[in-house]
């Protein structure tokens, strides 16, 4: 089959034809349609990102959609011909999505959405899992609550504005710029953080205490301001890069909790995977009722322009979640 192979850390990546693998026990084997291209592909590749434990060479790519073809022993809940996608691989050791073929852990699959394109549910996965363990298994977003993401029109912002929303929040979202607009249209209040100061937009919510809860994707300073933000005594905020150095004083005065949420760590340790599969088991169910869709780069992809995909995001110049096209 054909894969995309990174050799060294630093290099260019190559596309070379290597062995198709056979399914295992646990595992089903995948032809994919298309993989999807997050931020951290480029930073594995890179050799920035050691917490993703790569080691050259190796295949990379997270995400993928496709078609299972094999069906190793033990797997009940999927048979060939069934459409999946999923948080596969690409880290610790497990092949990634940048090839003709996978054979995954089936634990980490749920069935495609009916209504979104093998493009669209590949651009899904670490997306909507990240967004899903810090609004609902961490925050347990619900109904009637305020809620504030940072970063709304990024890769896992716009994700996470839209689940909050099918979770019946009031969704509250910082950007700039067109990323404004973007937001809008997601049906959150837009925040122009360049512009409005903090105290201006906690004064606007929930009588001046500030949010329910806040989902930060930026970190550095902008977690440091969103422990100012959130309510005092029941606000909980939770972040995907709380990694840097941070005062917990503001938070701790007004008497409310924080979380922190590490996307990767169920395919890094094999432990907690099957939740993966139910959380994508239930976006779909809201991709299907019209509650949850991808924003996708029009541009268009294959395994021969991986690099200048890879490129695009490392340039900012992405307008969307990158997708790689792999079957047609």
């Amino acid at each position: 089959m054909n894969a995309v192979v990174l050799d060294a850390f630093g290099s260019d990546l190559v596309l070379r034809d290597v062995d198709v693998p056979a399914p295992s026990r646990g595992e089903v084997l995948v032809q994919i349609a298309a993989s999807g291209v997050n931020p951290l592909d480029t930073k594995i590749r890179s050799g920035s990102a050691p917490h993703a434990r790569v080691s050259p060479p190796a295949i990379l790519g997270i995400d993928l959609a496709g078609v299972v073809t094999e069906v190793g022993s033990g797997v009940t809940r999927f048979k060939v011909g069934d459409e999946v996608y999923g948080m596969t691989g690409g880290v610790g050791g497990l092949q990634g999505s940048l090839a003709e073929y996978s054979a995954v852990d089936a634990d980490l699959l749920a069935f495609k959405p009916v209504s979104l394109t093998m493009a669209e549910a590949a651009a899904l996965p670490l997306a909507v899992i990240t967004a899903w363990e810090g609004l609902v298994d961490r925050a347990n977003v619900d109904e009637g609550q305020v809620v504030l993401i940072h970063g709304g029109a990024g890769g896992v912002g716009h994700i996470a504005v839209q689940i909050a929303r099918a979770r019946g929040a009031t969704v509250f979202a910082t950007g700039t710029g067109s990323s404004l607009g973007v937001i809008r249209n997601l049906g959150a209040e837009p925040i122009d953080y360049q512009a409005t100061p903090v105290a201006d937009y906690v004064a606007s919510v929930n009588g001046g205490e500030g949010f329910d809860v806040i989902f930060d994707t930026v970190g550095g300073s902008t977690l440091d301001r969103s422990f100012e933000s959130v309510r005092p005594h029941t606000g909980h905020v939770v972040s995907i890069l709380g990694w840097g150095t941070h005062s917990l004083a503001p938070l701790s005065f007004r008497g409310a909790s924080y979380s922190g949420v590490f996307t990767l760590l169920p395919i890094l340790t094999g432990n907690g995977r099957l939740h993966h599969g139910e959380i994508l088991g239930q976006a779909a169910m809201l991709a299907d009722a019209g509650r949850l869709t991808p924003i996708l780069d029009p541009r268009a992809y294959d395994l021969e322009s991986v690099g200048l995909a890879h490129q695009a995001i490392e340039s900012s110049a992405s307008r969307g979640k990158i997708v790689i096209n792999i079957r047609h």
